[in-house]
């Protein structure tokens, strides 16, 4: 398992900008339907919320840091 996390780790590591801005608009509109979906009682699955968050905030993080 470690070596899966590791190697989707890398794999994220090596987007270019464009391709973080690309992740981040896709992230955000994900977390849309899923806020849409919680308030309508149709998202079995909350933790999903949680962890579209944090993956907006790693994203975020690797655009600052390319700047």
């Amino acid at each position: 398992m470690a070596e899966k996390k590791a190697k989707v780790t890398a794999e994220k590591e090596a987007l270019t900008a464009d391709a973080l801005q690309s992740r981040l608009v896709d992230l955000k509109k994900e977390q849309m339907n899923q806020r849409f979906q919680h308030a309508a009682g149709q998202l079995p699955k909350t933790h999903v919320i949680r962890q579209t968050r944090r993956e907006i905030a790693r994203v975020k993080t690797k655009l600052n840091a390319a700047k």
